[in-house]
């Protein structure tokens, strides 16, 4: 079947109404590449198209029909790429694309050991000792090793460039592979006419070297690759669904909402899913990066990626697996990872001058040494032939994207989710940080803070129990052993529940209808018990999330001015600062408040991180440079914060925000090693102080140097 022919509608998905295909690219090898199949399908109406270097991926986005995407993917094949789903070649394309590539270093670093043989004797002697004779027949013998060799190992090179050519465009590959032939085709020529200038040695070995730089920077990309394929791997497999009382094994793929699963012990949950007979033990790790498996209620969510740490259970499929918590954190990841930071921007743009000025660059050198300065045409065309090779792009194009995805993935494994591809560079800047306080620095839920006696805690839970008031619920959660039975219940709305036990009246609820005189002055949220023998008043608060002190004291110790904004009354949010250790706070602040107060920050000349979990927190976490929501958060509000953290724990802040000032750190040492390498490479290359050999070292040093750095985001505690 022809490449235009293959159908990916299967693969097609909808997204918020327009269609996603998400693909597999084969023969990219450089930011060049990537930009080249963005500016092919972006210039089509309605589509936007984003390419993942580090992953080799494409993420395809269109407006109108689901079968355009065919069209789409047909036109981008024409540049010379192949595309296949991600589900069935992300993997088994790196495996095989990294065993031939070890092949053919292999072969090349075989034959220039042994072109070395017979290399050292030229090097080492002269016409008047070795003879012209033996000297063309030394380069015949090397001629024998190297071309077999250049046709074999060069073939990363030239298919990648032949497909360029073939589809009328240019990739790095390219000028490597001009550089590898005009070399070896000038040696053939010299070797045939008696002369002395055949380079099959530094052919060879820059094939070898060449290999190993891509070899080498395949694996060390691969470990960036890694996290993403850990979160694909946990969607892949089967699951047991029960159907008319038959149990049966169906891909994970399959599972549709409303399907009743059959949840073994230690088996993993593919699709998000609410339990349905019996309370469960959940290992969250993969989610949330808790150790501590987490306890979960009947009519509780169960969400993809936790795992069945206590007896089966039986679970009602909520969303499809395409749908799923994990779905969504890939989305998200991928949409951080592929957006345009500025130093990715700029990458892009140098990358994309990279052909047309680098053959007329060697071009120019050849000119100049042979036509200008007189130069024998042999050692010319040698020295255009370097910088062909010298030139490379690659350390650019990986200079910002590797140290984003590394940072990513080190956030997702402590429960934090990036959402914008530019959010290290913001995060990193800013000096101010403004905390919301329910549901962010607080849990946002009300707990009883002066519990009574036991009996007495007894009596007032087992009333609690009939009612769904936020006090009563508060209060049956305070107590956890069995509740008492009364002869009758009533509970009158607004005012609170009546009961008899043992055949007298007791009460829980408001201060007029438990008949306590007078207004509260501390204005804490209460609730009363009325027994027969006295009156109980029980307080209510909100509680402090278990680190944010400590949260707080990171940030502060880093130099950041720490303030609280609260709608709450003056009391209550003068309580939570102080327990936190914020000394500015501001209450009683409605939404619009909240975003004039960010913006007059901003106006003074503040650099400012919102932290909010609410619908009215929206406002202002848009209005900051950059925003951070827990999970917890409404939908709304993570909708707009550039970053989501899981868990209950505040330490996920200073922890971001350290880790954005270290990616933008090794970012810039990344662009400057980079730059650096250009800088001094280019003009010894044009100036002939540089052999192919050396040029083919530098090239891959540069490119590694750039990824190693990139690595060592993993070494960041």
């Amino acid at each position: 079947m022809s490449e235009l022919a293959t159908d990916f509608s299967s693969f097609m998905a909808s997204d918020h109404g327009r269609n996603r295909l998400h693909l597999a690219v084969e023969g990219m090898h450089c930011a060049g590449c990537a930009m080249k199949i963005e500016k092919a399908l972006n210039a089509k109406d309605g589509v936007e198209a984003r390419v993942n270097v580090t992953r080799r991926q494409l993420v395809l986005v269109w407006d109108g029909a689901r079968m355009r995407g065919n069209e789409l993917v047909a036109e981008a094949q024409k540049l010379g790429f192949r595309f296949s789903p991600v589900t069935e070649k992300l993997r088994g394309t790196d495996a095989e694309d990294e065993k031939f590539l070890l092949r053919c270093m292999a072969v090349a670093g075989f034959g220039s050991g042994n072109i070395m043989i017979f290399s050292l004797a030229l090097w080492f002697s002269n016409p008047g000792i070795m003879g012209g004779g033996t000297r063309d027949l030394f380069h015949w013998f090397c001629a024998l090793i190297a071309l077999p060799t250049v046709v074999y190992a060069g073939r990363p090179f030239f298919r990648s460039a032949w497909k360029a050519l073939r589809h009328r465009t240019t990739n790095m590959d390219v000028p490597i592979s001009v550089g590898v032939l005009l070399a070896s085709g000038m040696s053939i020529y010299e070797t045939v006419n008696h002369g002395a200038h055949a380079y099959f040695d530094s052919v060879t070995m820059l094939l070898f070297l060449l290999l190993a730089g891509r070899y080498l920077d395949r694996r060390a990309r691969g470990h960036a690759r890694a996290a993403a394929e850990n979160i694909l791997s946990l969607n892949s497999g089967t699951a047991t669904v029960l159907e008319n009382g038959q149990a049966r094994r169906i891909p994970a793929d399959d599972l549709r909402p409303g399907m009743t699963v059959m949840l073994a012990a230690g088996e993993r949950v593919f699709a998000d899913s609410v339990l349905l007979d019996a309370p469960a033990l959940m290992d969250t790790a993969a989610i949330t990066g808790e150790t501590v498996p987490r306890p979960l209620p009947v009519g509780g969510m169960a969400l993809a990626g936790m795992v069945n740490a206590g007896q089966p259970a039986q679970l009602r499929v909520e969303k499809a697996a395409g749908d799923s918590l994990q779905a969504d954190i890939l989305r998200l990841m991928e949409k951080a990872e592929q957006g345009n930071a500025r130093y990715v921007r700029i990458a892009d743009r140098i990358a994309g001058y990279y052909t047309p000025v680098v053959h007329v660059l060697a071009l120019g050198a050849f000119l100049l040494w042979w036509g200008a300065l007189g130069m024998a045409w042999q050692p010319a065309l040698l020295i255009a032939a370097t910088v062909l090779i010298i030139t490379c792009p690659c350390a650019l194009g990986l200079a910002v994207p590797v140290v984003q995805v590394l940072a990513s993935q080190w956030l997702f494994r402590r429960g934090m989710l990036v959402k914008a591809a530019d959010a290290f560079e913001r995060l990193a800047k800013i000096d101010t940080v403004v905390f919301d306080k329910t549901g962010t620095l607080t849990m946002g839920e009300v707990t009883l803070e002066n519990p009574p006696d036991a009996d007495i805690l007894q009596l007032a839970a087992s009333l609690a129990a009939h009612s769904g008031h936020p006090l009563s619920r508060a209060v049956l959660r305070s107590w956890n052993g069995p509740l008492l039975a009364f002869d009758s219940v009533t509970e009158e709305r607004g005012a609170g529940i009546e009961a008899f036990y043992n055949g007298l009246s007791i009460r829980l609820g408001s201060r007029a209808f438990c008949g306590v005189c007078g207004e509260a002055e501390d204005g804490r949220l209460e609730t009363w018990l009325l027994t027969p023998q006295r009156r109980i008043r029980l307080v209510f608060g909100d509680v402090l999330r278990p680190d944010a002190a400590a949260a707080v004291a990171a940030l502060q110790k880093s130099g950041l001015r720490v303030l609280m904004l609260s709608g709450d009354r003056e009391q209550v949010a003068a309580g939570v600062a102080q327990a936190a250790g914020i000394a500015e706070y501001h209450a009683g602040m409605d939404p619009r408040q909240k975003v004039e107060f960010i913006a007059q920050l901003s106006q003074n000349g503040r650099h400012v991180l919102m932290a909010g979990d609410g619908i009215n927190d929206a406002p202002a976490l848009l209005q900051a440079d950059c925003s951070i929501s827990p999970s917890s958060a409404m939908q709304v509000a993570q909708n707009a914060a550039d970053i989501v953290f899981q868990g209950a724990s505040l330490n996920a802040i200073p922890t971001a925000y350290r880790a954005a000032v270290f990616c933008q750190k090794l970012v810039r040492q990344n662009f400057a090693l980079a730059i650096l390498y250009n800088v001094f490479a280019v003009p010894l290359a044009v100036a002939g102080y540089v052999t192919p050999l050396v040029a083919a070292v530098a090239m891959s040093c540069s490119s590694l140097a750039v990824t190693f750095n990139a690595l060592r985001f993993s070494r960041l505690k």
